[in-house]
Order: C-alpha cells, then sequence, then structure tokens
C-alpha cells in the first residue's frame, strides 16, 4: 500500500536539501578563499559546475530514462546528496592541498542529486493520488523557496556566531536533511511513474507542438525567477547605490521571502494556473522595467524584492499546465522540462553579467552614463538587468499561444 503521506514527506525533505545543495555553497565561497587560496573566478566555475551538471542530468533522463530503475533512482537520490556533501567536506579538510579537487568533486556529486530530484520530485508528487495535485506541486516548490530563506540566514548566522572554521560542522548538520530523506523512502513503495521509454510513446511526445512551448515557457520562467535572485543584491548595491547590508536583506532576502509567500498562496487557495501564469510574467515585466527605469533607490529594492512574488509561480505552475495539457507525459516530460527551466536558469544570469561588462567597458555608453548622472558600472548594472523585462514581455505571448491549445495527450 502507498503510503503518500511519507512519501510527500521524503520528496519535501529532498527539496529542502536541493535548497541546501544550491544557497550553502555560495555562503562558504569567502571562506574558501581565505582559508585555502581559492581565487574567486575558480569558486565561480563551482557554480557552472553544479548547473552544467543538472543540465546534463535533465538532459540524460529526457532521452534514455527508459534505462534506469526508477524507483531506485528516486530511493537513492537523497543518498547521493548525502555523499556529495561529505566529500565536499572531507576532501578539503584532510587534504587541503588540493581542496579545490574536492570542492568540485562533490559539487558535481550532490549537483547529479539535484538533477535527478529536480527531475523525479514533480514525477512522484504528480503521480501520488490527491485530492488536489495542483496544489501539492505548488507545495514541494515553495518548501524550496523556504528551505533557501532558511540555508541562507541560518548558515550565515551559524558562521557569525561560530566563525568561519566552522563550516564543516555546519555543512554535515545540513547534510541530515538528505539523510532524513533516504530514511522516509526506505520500505516505502512509490506509486507507478510513467517513464515514457521508446516503447511507450516518447517519439510522439517529441513531437508534441505544447510540449515544446511548454519548454520555452519554462526556460523564460527559469531565467525570470533566477536572474533576480543571483543578481538582486548586485544590483541594489551598484545601481541603486544601496549599501550591501541592505541590499542583501532587502532585496536578495524579501525576493527569496515573496518567492515562497506566493507559492505558498497558491498551495493553500491556488486555481486557474492559466490566469496566474499570465498575471505573473505581467507582473515581472513590471517589476524589471520599475527596478531599472525608477531613479529612486527605494522604488527599485522593492520592485526587486517584489519580483519574487511575482514569479513565484512560473516554474512550478509550468509543470502544472503541461501535467494538465499532457497527462501521460511521465518522466521523460519532466525531465525536458526540468532541462529548459535549468537552462533558462543559467543563461538568464549570465547575459546579465555579459551585458553589463559591455556596456560598462564602452566609451559612447560611459559618455551616456555621465548625461545621465550616473557610473558605466550603474548603467551597463541597468542595462542587463533590463534582459529580464525583455524575457517577460517575450513570454506573455507565448503563454497566451500555449493556452489556446487544445488539451493534448501522449499515448
Amino acid at each position: 500500500m502507498i503510503n503518500a503521506k511519507r512519501i510527500r514527506s521524503a520528496c519535501y525533505s529532498m527539496n529542502v536539501a536541493m535548497a541546501v545543495i544550491g544557497n550553502l555553497p555560495p555562503i562558504l565561497f569567502l571562506t574558501f578563499h581565505n582559508k585555502f587560496g581559492i581565487s574567486f573566478s575558480l569558486l565561480g566555475l563551482l557554480v557552472l559546475f553544479n548547473f552544467s551538471t543538472q543540465l546534463l542530468v535533465d538532459l540524460v533522463f529526457s532521452f534514455f530514462s527508459h534505462k534506469f530503475n526508477i524507483p531506485l533512482t528516486v530511493k537513492l537520490t537523497p543518498l547521493i546528496s548525502v555523499i556529495g556533501l561529505v566529500i565536499f567536506v572531507a576532501w578539503p579538510t584532510f587534504l587541503p592541498s588540493s581542496a579545490y579537487i574536492g570542492l568540485v568533486i562533490g559539487t558535481v556529486i550532490f549537483s547529479a542529486s539535484s538533477g535527478l530530484a529536480e527531475v523525479l520530485l514533480s514525477a512522484v508528487i504528480a503521480a501520488l493520488p490527491s485530492d488536489n495535485p495542483d496544489r501539492d506541486m505548488s507545495a514541494l516548490h515553495s518548501i524550496y523557496a523556504w528551505g533557501a530563506v532558511g540555508v541562507i540566514s541560518l548558515g550565515s548566522i551559524f558562521l557569525l556566531v561560530f566563525s568561519s572554521d566552522s563550516w564543516q560542522i555546519l555543512t554535515l548538520i545540513f547534510a541530515l536533511i538528505p539523510l532524513l530523506s533516504f530514511i522516509l523512502y526506505l520500505g516505502a513503495k512509490l506509486p507507478e511513474l510513467k517513464v515514457g521509454g521508446k516503447t511507450e510513446g516518447s517519439s510522439t511526445l517529441y513531437k508534441n507542438k505544447v510540449m515544446w512551448l511548454s519548454v520555452l515557457a519554462i526556460f523564460l520562467g527559469g531565467a525570470l525567477e533566477c536572474t533576480m535572485a543571483q543578481w538582486a543584491s548586485g544590483f541594489s548595491e551598484v545601481a541603486l547605490g544601496i549599501p550591501k547590508i541592505y541590499g542583501d536583506v532587502f532585496g536578495a532576502a524579501l525576493f527569496a521571502l515573496t518567492l515562497g509567500l506566493g507559492r505558498t498562496l497558491y498551495t493553500k487557495y491556488g486555481k486557474r494556473i492559466d490566469g496566474i501564469l499570465i498575471a505573473g510574467v505581467i507582473g515581472a515585466a513590471i517589476c524589471y522595467l520599475t527596478a531599472v527605469l525608477s531613479s529612486n533607490p527605494i522604488v527599485g529594492l522593492i520592485a526587486c524584492a517584489l519580483t519574487g512574488f511575482s514569479v513565484s509561480m512560473l516554474w512550478p505552475g509550468n509543470l502544472i499546465a503541461v501535467s494538465d495539457r499532457i497527462p501521460t507525459g511521465g518522466v521523460v516530460m519532466f525531465a525536458l522540462m526540468a532541462a529548459g527551466g535549468d537552462l533558462g536558469a543559467s543563461i538568464g544570469p549570465e547575459l546579465v553579467g555579459i551585458i553589463t561588462d559591455t556596456v560598462a567597458a564602452s566609451p559612447r555608453m560611459l559618455e551616456l552614463a555621465l548625461e545621465l548622472g550616473m557610473s558605466g558600472e550603474q548603467l551597463g548594472m541597468k542595462c542587463g538587468l533590463f534582459v529580464g523585462a525583455i524575457f517577460a514581455l517575450v513570454a506573455i505571448p507565448l503563454y497566451l499561444t500555449i493556452f489556446r491549445c487544445r488539451k493534448e495527450k501522449t499515448e
């Protein structure tokens, strides 16, 4: 008999573990730089390894999911997270001369588990018997947002109280979260998951227009969410001239809080996901444009924070919508959607950095910046973040097109 409550708890705790994987390493970067002498450019590469590994896992599952024992993979995913986090701690501790190698190996391993979880947890939640599966899906993703808030705040407080030398203890404490998920999965019977292998119609899924439009939609949703998530603090400091501590607290942290709030509200009261998605991209466009164009730093900071509420349902909401339109898509569908979201989450923030550096280095744009009464970096950051508004404006007609399509099914 399927114990839906226990399996949901296992999925939710694993989603908190994903928040650990995504948010703990960055708050340790300065510690690694000071303790092991690792350059910031090499530390930045750890983020690239993280996203690249997750994207690779998404793509592997998109085309070869029928080769995997899915129930066993679901149950082992938390254990892979634990192994990666332990290596992340142990290698630099016992082999400090090659600390970076250990950080890379640990990152790749726990990022692989995060990629697996991204694909499989949504599929498991969608397959569980439920009175309101849409709200269960929203709850899964809202827990990630609240987990991110907890990891950043508790991790920062822990390091402040016990010093950065205690980073190993902090990491091992957080490793208990995926260990709990692993224990919850033990002995639990999982619901039957549609794999979508070669004999089960995956070729039909690949030809489904709604499927690929949905992948593009979650690409834009992932870009809109992660662009502001990664740049809210830097944008507040550079473009708005707000001290870093206030930018972190009232920009980045409030963004995460409103992100979690939006998902939690949908979990409790949400319905009509199509309308919420349209409202979300319109709201995101308004917030991005306000942040970029406003001359008042407080207004700009509020816009950064409220972006979290606007984009809160763009990732989980697209998963809910595609599940409604292609109910037999199975693991392959969720893998394709995860790949699209991860690609957007990688490309969006990177574009901001590229545009910012390009504008700041241009003599012509520097002249324009001086005419506008700002520095080249300020103008560059504003131009960079404007890419978020472009993503949102492109998303509006795309989402309307998807909603007009008739529900399609794969066989």
